[in-house]
């Protein structure tokens, strides 16, 4: 006889989330985000307080930002630990599909829960409920599917027994790693079921499986290599995750070939490397940048080649160029009609440098490097002391530079900071956190908080502008709450002053981005440290440059985050580094400037090239 245990199907859930381990036997899912409503407080709710600490619950304050915590604290962990999430019915469910979408293009691993609609249909339509005139197996829930890896709706309480391990499946398999959501029926949380005893013995999840190449792949990509004369490899994401960075390091040196860092993949090896020439693309380095154009063969190692890596594919222009793709996922390796590797990074980086031997390139200039670098420290080297004009962003991040440590970690996630710190930031190993994959305005302080989380030892540096700010900040009093030490280096410039800059770049009046060019007569006077203290922070206004490199240092020690606001200047860009990224220009309609804008764009629209 099979010997069974009587639970609820929450209650078995949760059990069955406790007792999922990581080879190092802690748990996978470190615990569950919650915000209760009528959709998931008397199942869900009763349930993890029945599981207590051996499941924990953390208490926000809006769904999506409850997400962004749990993504960020699985990204900083390298995927090899996750978090739960889950909501009531309605906009509960709904305000966390942003936030799935941003863990599918991050290719990061979140359980999102949201309550469903009543299986039995007796009490419908539940209040926020949605319903579809031609199809009664629709809910709200129908919302994550183009946006998760995996989808189920818990309409039995046996449908966990399948549903739960596809999930995790899915969360731990680095090829395929992803949000799984479980749109979990309200009525059905609370049913009883007689689950085998055996479903809730402790299971382990390898999250760093070593897939090998076919060596025929491994055969033709170095064959490509050998005839090539100016390689360049691309460092993505894949290599942080499969802990590939020795291993990158390793054949760049012995081969002598230099390396550049997409957003996913900066701080994988610190910035000091000296074949390390910085970031490509649209917010890159000139000298990546130089060697991108003039490479022959470009091997990207776990990368999706984002337009910003590519300059939208007009950074490439050596007629030779040609294309190899390291990645996991056949989808991936593939792009552009790439000689695709598929296997983890770091196994296909050894397996092709014994296959390379003793080769060697000299294709590149070293002093290029340092000419970069002397440029960097140029345009944020900090003001003239009796300068009256408000700071550069790139100032900004001189004057954090200059405060930070070997264990700071930076993070941003939209608006003008996260293309001027990868061009500019000089990131420790592991010391970069940036999410660029969607780009998410409000994903900063919640973000940083998750990062928190998952590396308590770490100073965690949070750049968010005026406008990411204001759409998401109320993580703060979760922080405060939690005692979850971070700071925040807020720049006010009065607006969304990086989209404004583009607005004028491609020709547009300037309108609707900057509160001045609002078309409304009062404007808003935003006191963001009282705001900040309001929630409980520490906030303080910085006067200028210097002093925000001294409170970045009195921060720290602090057990609570601390938010330091500094005006800035909207008008300037970086004036260094970058190349083109390819955001149409109307091609009638405006005045000579917007006529002027659109000959440009034509004329590098030109130069686009993907490899195909």
């Amino acid at each position: 006889m099979v010997d069974t245990i009587r639970l609820t199907a929450a209650q078995a859930m949760m059990r069955w989330l406790s007792v999922q381990r990581t080879e190092d036997g802690d748990r996978f899912i470190e615990g569950v985000w919650a915000i209760f409503g009528h959709g998931n407080v008397a199942g869900i709710g009763e349930a993890l307080h029945g599981i207590g600490d051996a499941l924990p619950t953390w208490r926000g304050q809006n769904e999506q930002t409850m997400a962004h915590a749990a993504i960020a604290y699985a990204k900083q962990k390298r995927r090899r630990k996750a978090m739960a999430v889950t909501s009531s019915i309605g906009p509960g469910a709904t305000n966390m599909v942003t936030a799935c979408a941003l863990a599918h293009v991050n290719r990061l691993p979140v359980l999102l829960i949201p309550g469903d609609v009543f299986a039995n249909r007796r009490p419908d339509p539940v209040l926020q409920q949605i319903e579809d005139f031609e199809d009664g197996t629709i809910s709200v829930n129908d919302c994550f599917k183009p946006v998760a890896r995996y989808f189920d709706r818990i309409a039995r309480p046996e449908h966990l027994l399948t549903a739960l391990p596809r999930a995790l499946q899915v969360m731990t398999d680095p090829q395929n790693a992803g949000p799984a959501v479980l749109a979990f029926c309200q009525d059905v949380q609370a049913e009883l079921y007689d689950y085998p005893a055996s479903f809730f013995e402790p299971r382990t999840w390898r999250t760093d499986r070593r897939a090998e190449p076919d060596p025929r792949e491994v055969a033709d990509v170095a064959d490509m290599i050998a005839r090539a004369s100016r390689p360049v490899l691309i460092s993505g994401g894949g290599v942080l995750y499969s802990g590939a960075e020795n291993a990158l390091a390793a054949f760049a040196e012995r081969h002598n070939v230099p390396f550049v860092e997409t957003q996913a993949g900066k701080g994988g090896l610190a910035a000091s490397h000296p074949l390390n020439f910085g970031s490509p693309g649209v917010t890159g380095s000139d000298c990546a940048n130089e060697i991108c154009m003039a490479a022959d063969l470009v091997i990207g190692v776990g990368t999706r080649f984002q337009d910003f890596t590519t300059g939208s594919w007009s950074l490439f222009r050596n007629a030779e160029r040609r294309l190899v793709s390291i990645n996991l996922h056949p989808y991936d390796a593939a792009k552009h009609l790439a000689m695709p590797l598929v296997a983890d990074a770091r196994v296909a980086l050894e397996r092709l440098s014994d296959a390379l031997s003793d080769l060697r390139f000299d294709g590149h200039d070293p002093s290029a490097r340092e000419a970069w670098l002397a440029e960097v420290g140029r345009v944020t080297a900090a003001p003239a002391p009796d300068s009256n004009a408000l700071p550069t962003d790139a100032q900004v991040i001189g004057a954090v530079q200059r405060a930070a440590g070997e264990d700071t970690v930076v993070m941003c996630a939209a608006g003008t900071m996260p293309g001027a710190l990868q061009v500019l930031w000089q990131a420790a190993r592991g010391g970069y956190h940036m999410e660029y994959g969607y780009s998410c305005m409000g994903y900063e302080v919640a973000g940083a908080m998750g990062i928190k989380i998952a590396a308590p030892d770490k100073e965690v540096i949070c750049f968010v502008g005026d406008g990411s700010y204001m759409m998401a900040n109320s993580e703060l009093a979760t922080a405060v709450m939690r005692r979850i030490p971070f700071t925040v280096v807020l720049t006010d410039n009065r607006g969304y002053g990086c989209i404004n800059r583009l607005q004028i770049e491609c020709g547009g009046a300037e309108f609707n981005n900057m509160y001045k060019d609002s078309l409304v007569e009062t404007q808003p006077e935003i006191d963001f440290v009282a705001h900040a203290r309001s929630m409980g922070a520490t906030a303080v206004k910085a006067a200028d440059i210097a002093a925000l490199g001294a409170e970045i240092a009195d921060a720290r020690g602090r057990d609570v985050p601390t938010v330091i606001v500094i005006d800035t200047d909207a008008v300037p860009g970086l004036g260094v580094g970058g190349t083109w990224w390819d955001v149409a220009v109307p091609q009638v309609g405006g005045p000579e400037r917007l006529e002027e804008a659109r000959r440009r764009y034509d004329a590098t629209a030109a130069l686009q090239r993907t490899f195909n």
